[in-house]
């Protein structure tokens, strides 16, 4: 269920000056930011203990492997289970379906958020192949959206959306500048004539810095994955990135032709207590299969791969790509709470150094962008993000106009296409 609120947006033009209406804008964007930053941090942590207890305290004490076959297997389908209930039982079945939710949207009521929440922390912890991102902006913009408007009637709701929208992208990427990007794209849906796109984008902004520095100091988290460093890319350089980049976006629009059809296997089964038992021991399959690197949301499995570049054989790797992708459909298509993005980025990932395992030649850093480059664009039809998020990962300048190039091919294989989200009816967005 959701309120009638106006989808995230800023607010419409005022007409007094800019400078009067953007200093006022300033403390709610950053108290917006800073509770952002803290509400994400709280979730990371308690998924995080959970976590601990399921992988490692509990088989520990059992006598058995944590990420034995047999454990994941049990793991996965109780955290089907007990998600499943959540979605049953609990007031607002924690939310809309995940499938036809992206990481902007109208605000829900406040009664479901601790259903969602409880249910994407079970997902989390339980190793869904599945982010924290669209439920956490989803709590978060709804909090704002109805504290805001109770502090502050006189301002536009969409005002609460947005910033707290920029403000949990801000905290999860830990930068602004991932915030404005996703903000930027979706003001070229609004007309124009609403003032220049700085003083639409300056509280949004504000908001998301405050998020991006209360979890960089708090947390050591970062997207470098320090890959060997690429000199004087020539190119070769270039047209690797290109070939990886074209491959990943065909590999990762494969899957959003896939994903309406697996959603809908799903919805044969009508109830929770079926669907996301099901999906959890579908789940647990593929663990067995591709091994605890292809479970959770992926980002620290990433610091995995990277760390030990070269020692997997390309069929290692090949397998992980392609089980991480199915787990990721399953997981979305059964209604596990979660956001596919982080996923994702960790297919992506994978699929670059799978290039780079059958041609050695091309450095890491440029397989692996390229790799994310391409399997992003496919599944989330977002560029800026998808170059920015790219970049983050092997952060070197000379590589910035490389993957910009990269981008032009890949972005003709994916434009129109099918996304990995579905509307209300189950057909594809595109």
């Amino acid at each position: 269920m959701v309120t009638d609120a106006p989808s995230p947006a800023p607010p419409p033009d005022d007409p007094r000056t800019p400078l009067r209406v953007l200093l006022p804008q300033i403390l709610p964007a950053v108290v917006v930011g800073v509770s952002a930053g803290l509400f994400y941090l709280g979730i990371t942590e308690l998924s995080d203990q959970l976590k601990d207890v399921v992988w490692e305290t509990l088989p520990g004490a059992l006598g058995i492997g944590g990420y034995s076959s047999l454990w994941m297997l049990t793991v996965l389908t109780v955290t089907g289970i007990a998600v499943g209930l959540v979605v049953w039982k609990v007031p607002g079945h924690a939310g809309p379906d995940p499938a036809s939710t992206g990481l902007q949207g109208a605000p829900l009521a406040p009664p479901v958020i601790p259903g969602l929440l409880v249910a994407s922390t079970l997902a989390l912890a339980g190793g869904v192949s599945l982010g924290p991102e669209n439920p956490v902006i989803a709590a978060n913009v709804a909090l704002a959206y109805w504290l805001g408007r109770k502090v502050a009637p006189a301002a536009p709701g969409a005002l609460w959306v947005v910033l707290a929208t920029s403000a949990t992208i801000g905290a999860l990427f830990g930068t602004p500048v991932a915030a404005a990007l996703v903000i930027s794209e979706a003001l070229t849906h609004r007309p124009t004539g609403q003032g220049s796109l700085w003083d639409r984008l300056f509280a949004p902004l504000v908001a998301a810095g405050a998020g991006a520095m209360t979890t960089s100091l708090l947390t050591d988290f970062t997207f470098d994955m320090s890959l060997p460093q690429v000199t004087e890319p020539g190119w070769g350089d270039l047209f690797a990135a290109m070939v990886v980049a074209t491959a990943a976006a065909l590999f990762g629009v494969l899957s959003c032709y896939a994903f309406p059809h697996v959603h809908r296997a799903f919805r044969r089964l009508r109830h929770p207590m079926l669907m996301l038992p099901v999906g959890g021991l579908v789940l647990g399959l593929l663990g067995t299969l591709g091994g605890p690197l292809t479970l959770f949301k992926g980002l620290e499995q990433i610091k995995d791969l990277a760390s030990n570049i070269g020692g997997w054989s390309s069929g290692d790797l090949a397998k992980m790509t392609v089980v991480k992708l199915a787990a990721l459909l399953i997981a979305a298509s059964c209604g596990f709470r979660g956001g596919r993005i982080f996923p994702a980025v960790f297919v992506g990932f994978a699929f670059g150094l799978f290039a780079q395992a059958l041609v050695p030649e091309i450095p890491p850093a440029v397989a692996v962008s390229a790799g994310v480059l391409g399997v992003l664009l496919a599944t989330t039809r977002q560029g800026w993000v998808s170059l920015f998020t790219a970049a983050v990962l092997a952060p070197q300048p000379e590589l910035f106009p490389l993957l910009c190039l990269a981008s032009l091919p890949a972005w003709l294989i994916v434009t129109g296409r099918p996304q990995l989200e579905l509307d209300d009816s189950g057909a594809s967005l595109r």
